[in-house]
């Protein structure tokens, strides 16, 4: 469901692989209607990090939401999940494969947090700044122009015979009758 578009964009989804996918897809999409293409990336990046940590550390289920807002100088994405266990940002450690993604988060955005839900879960939140917006750039008047007569075709043999066969797929042509009848035109 997306409400309010100018504004306000939620997305309810089981935190799987494939809809991980998708909600960075309408992310994406979202973030170019609100002219905020210099955003996309980091935003796609921490939602995507966001949902990877729903589906692999949230209990009982793995339904989320997604709620991205836009104020005049932020943008604010955040994922609320069912489950009360707040996240933890583990010790840096160089060769680990995994458990990056919060630290990915504090790292892109302008700053992160959990707001606790009590037993009904915890939401997961970053801010970026959004960039100063540009004027309003003036859109070309579409100009259409006709389009050209077709070509006539215009046999320059007198010798071919009406509907014999030429080897042309398209069939003999034929000349104009004023050209057949000697008329100048």
């Amino acid at each position: 469901m997306i409400s309010q578009p100018s504004r306000h964009c939620t997305v309810e989804l089981q935190a799987l692989p494939s809809r991980i996918r998708q909600v960075r897809r309408i992310v994406s999409a979202q973030l170019r209607y609100w002219h905020l293409d210099p955003l996309i990336d980091q935003a796609a990046l921490g939602v995507t990090e966001l949902l990877t940590n729903v589906h692999r550390h949230a209990e009982p289920d793995k339904m989320c939401v997604v709620d991205i807002e836009l104020l005049t100088d932020r943008l604010t994405v955040s994922v609320h999940d069912h489950d009360p266990r707040l996240p933890a940002v583990p010790a840096d450690d160089l060769y680990a494969t995994s458990g990056r993604g919060l630290s990915l988060i504090e790292a892109v955005s302008e700053q992160w947090g959990v707001r606790p839900r009590g037993e009904t879960g915890k939401t997961v939140w970053f801010t970026l700044t959004t960039p100063p917006q540009a004027p309003p750039v003036a859109t070309p008047v579409p100009v259409v122009m006709a389009a050209p007569a077709p070509p006539v075709a215009v046999s320059l043999s007198a010798d071919v015979p009406p509907g014999a066969d030429t080897g042309d797929p398209a069939g003999p042509v034929r000349e104009p009758a004023a050209a057949r009848a000697g008329v100048a035109r």
